[in-house]
């Protein structure tokens, strides 16, 4: 069974500076290194390398970009029968990374703007697991959610970048993810983490997740909560590790990991990903991660 992807393709334009600039500072940086990217893409590549089937639903241009995006990908082997080419420009992230390996990121979103519910696939047959993010337009990801939510296929919205949601989207979705940023920007209940998480269940969700940086994260569910402490590592670069998380969730729990499992598997490729620089790049291989778990 498949993990369907249906989000952005961007290629990133990536440079290291000592910090990220204030508004109307100028910092001199090193080299720009381009790279592929684009949370749907960096998702799909995630969860390709944790051994699951994966095919993505996307778009690019016809421009010298389209080549660096899709690298990773054909890389990966995930499925690219549902790549539309349109006349836009290829998607593009402008990324800054600071010496500590915090990042602010740009985003030009491209073809990914010009998608259409029409241009989704009719019958989601062998699909296991649909997971979104918020990088294409709102219609377009709602469209999927219900699609799949009447097909019986579970959902996984990653609310990522923030932006307001559809009305009933939440209502379609099994699992959301989110960092503490994006939590607070669905305006739960004030309170704890565990609190503004369980605010977010009575609108739909089975299962809410806030992945913490370096304190690990936190799934809520209607049977409680669980907290997750995060793999120790030097990070160098954090650009992928949210969307590493997110990609390796799903190919677990398409794979049939309890929740759990899946969690700590996502956790420890997440961490992983933050020791090396890039995106997609950066993201490690099952065995990898298999190798951090084997002890446990």
């Amino acid at each position: 069974m498949t993990v369907l992807v249906v989000g952005s393709v961007n290629a990133d334009l990536t440079v290291r500076t000592a910090r990220i600039p204030a508004p109307g500072e100028t910092v001199l940086g090193g080299d720009a290194v381009t790279s592929p990217g684009g949370k749907g893409a960096n998702q799909a590549v995630a969860a390709a390398l944790a051994g699951a089937p994966v095919a993505l639903i996307g778009a690019v241009g016809q421009d010298t970009f389209r080549d660096v995006a899709l690298r990773g990908l054909q890389g990966a082997g995930v499925n690219l029968g549902g790549l539309l080419t349109l006349d836009a420009p290829t998607g593009l992230a402008l990324i800054t990374v600071s010496a500590q390996g915090e990042n602010a990121i740009t985003v030009a979103s491209g073809a990914n703007a010009h998608l259409t519910p029409a241009h989704l696939p009719e019958d989601l047959g062998g699909v296991s697991h649909l997971l979104l993010q918020q990088e294409l337009p709102p219609e377009v990801t709602l469209h999927a959610a219900r699609q799949a939510r009447a097909a019986g296929v579970p959902v996984l919205l990653n609310a990522a970048p923030t932006r307001d949601l559809p009305a009933d989207l939440l209502g379609q979705v099994t699992h959301l993810i989110v960092n503490e940023h994006e939590l607070t920007a669905l305006r739960p209940d004030g309170g704890t983490l565990e609190r503004q998480a369980a605010s977010i269940l009575a609108r739909g969700p089975q299962a809410v997740t806030v992945t913490l940086g370096a304190q690990g994260s936190l799934t809520v569910t209607a049977q409680g909560s669980h907290r997750l402490a995060a793999h120790p590592v030097q990070a160098t670069d954090t650009t992928g590790a949210g969307d590493t998380f997110c990609g390796v969730l799903a190919a677990r729990l398409a794979a049939g990991d309890p929740l759990p499992a899946a969690l700590r598997a996502a956790g420890i490729a997440g961490a992983l990903a933050c020791t090396r620089p890039g995106a997609q790049d950066a993201m490690p291989r099952w065995a990898e991660v298999q190798a951090v778990l084997a002890p446990a």
